[in-house]
C-alpha cells in the first residue's frame, strides 16, 4: 500500500500538517526537520497525490493551445516548431500542454475557447494567428482569463503578446528583390482578416511605392497558407503579360507550392522567376532551389510565449508584455536577377 502523510508523520514524530508544509517547501518548518521528513518520505516511497494538490490550489498545471488548422492532417511545419518551443518550455516549469485543433473562425473553435473559460480545464491559453477582429481574444479579455497571444489585433484591447514585425520583414524581402533589378513583383497574400497578413501586405505596398514601382491589382492574389493553395494562387500570376519576374509567398508553404507550379510550367526558379517566402520553416532550406525567405525564430517564440503565460498565471507581471521581434532576411538560390 502506498505511503501516506500520516505514515511519514508517525515515523518522524511530527504532525501531518508539518509533513505537508515541509514537503511543499514552506519556510516555517525548520531546515533539519524538513530534511528528516524528506528522507523518510523517500525511504517509504511516498508519492504526492497530484490530483488532490491541484484541486487544493485550484490549478491544473496545464496550458492550452487551440490550433487553428484545416483538414485531417497536421501538415504545417510552422506549428510543429512552435508547439515544440511551447511544450519544452512548459515542461521545464512542470506544466503540461493540452493541444486541440479547430478550423479557424468556426463555431467549434469559439466553443472550445468558451469551454476553457467556463470549465477551467487549463490554467491559461496561447492564441496564435491573431485576427484583425479577434473574437477569441475579445472573449478571453471579457472574462479576464489568462492568455498570451502570438500576434496583435486591431482591437483596442490590452493583452500580453509576442509578435514578429511582419511589415519590416516584408520590406526586407521586397527591397532585396528590387535591389536585384526586379520591378514586376507579385504577391500571394495570406487570407484576409489575419493580422500578420495585413502587416505583410502593407510592407509589400509601401516598399514598392517607396521605390516608385506601381502595383497592378492583378499582381496580388490571396492564398490559403498551404502548398496546394500556393500552387493554385500562382497560376494566374504566371499568366500575366508581360510576365512577373518575382513572386512572394505570404508564408513559406505557399512559396514552396508556387515553386512546384512554376517548375511544372517549364520555368526555372531563380532565373526566369524569383521566389521568396516568409517564416523560414526547416523545409525552406531544402527545396529545389533553396528558398529565399524571412526568418523568424519560431521555436524561440514558442518558448517566450509560454514563459510569459506562466508568469501571467502566477500573478507575475511579464518583464516585456508587448514583445515585437525583428525578423531577418535569409538569401538563398530561389531569388535571382530577372532575365
Amino acid at each position: 500500500m502506498a505511503a501516506t502523510l500520516k505514515d511519514i508523520a508517525r515515523q518522524v514524530g511530527v504532525s501531518v500538517t508539518t509533513v505537508s508544509r515541509a514537503l511543499a517547501g514552506y519556510d516555517d518548518v525548520a531546515e533539519g526537520t524538513k530534511e528528516r521528513i524528506k528522507a523518510v518520505a523517500s525511504e517509504l516511497g511516498y508519492s504526492p497525490n497530484i490530483v488532490a494538490q491541484r484541486l487544493q490550489k485550484q490549478r491544473t498545471d496545464t496550458l492550452g493551445f487551440i490550433m487553428p488548422t484545416f483538414g485531417p492532417r497536421f501538415s504545417d511545419p510552422f506549428f510543429s516548431e512552435f508547439i515544440a518551443g511551447v511544450g519544452n518550455e512548459a515542461a521545464s516549469h512542470e506544466y503540461d500542454l493540452l493541444v486541440s485543433a479547430h478550423a479557424p473562425n468556426s463555431a467549434g473553435e469559439l466553443k472550445a475557447y468558451e469551454r476553457a473559460v467556463r470549465r477551467g480545464w487549463v490554467d491559461g491559453l496561447i492564441v496564435v494567428r491573431t485576427r484583425e477582429d479577434d473574437t477569441r481574444i475579445q472573449l478571453l479579455c471579457a472574462h479576464n482569463f489568462p492568455f498570451v497571444a502570438f500576434g496583435r489585433t486591431s482591437d483596442d484591447l490590452e493583452f500580453p503578446y509576442v509578435d514578429e514585425d511582419s511589415e519590416t520583414g516584408m520590406r526586407l524581402l521586397v527591397q532585396h528583390l528590387i535591389d536585384l533589378g526586379h520591378k514586376r513583383i507579385g504577391l500571394i497574400a495570406a487570407p484576409s482578416g489575419l493580422m500578420f497578413g495585413r502587416y505583410r501586405l502593407q510592407g509589400y505596398y509601401d516598399t514598392m511605392r517607396d521605390n516608385n514601382l506601381p502595383v497592378q491589382p492583378e499582381w496580388v492574389v490571396e492564398g490559403d497558407m498551404t502548398q496546394r493553395g500556393g500552387a493554385e494562387a500562382v497560376t494566374p500570376l504566371l499568366g500575366i503579360n508581360p510576365r512577373l519576374t518575382a513572386i512572394i509567398g505570404g508564408n513559406d508553404l505557399m512559396a514552396i507550392g508556387a515553386i512546384n507550379r512554376i517548375q511544372q510550367q517549364g520555368l526555372q526558379v531563380g532565373r526566369d522567376v524569383a521566389v521568396g517566402g516568409f517564416d523560414d520553416i526547416p523545409l525552406a532550406a531544402y527545396t529545389s532551389p533553396p528558398l529565399t525567405t524571412i526568418h523568424q525564430p519560431i521555436y524561440e517564440i514558442g518558448q517566450r510565449t509560454c514563459a510569459m503565460l506562466i508568469d501571467v498565471i502566477n500573478g507575475r507581471a511579464p518583464t516585456t508584455p508587448h514583445s515585437l521581434l525583428t525578423p531577418t532576411l535569409i538569401i538563398r538560390e530561389s531569388s535571382g536577377n530577372p532575365i
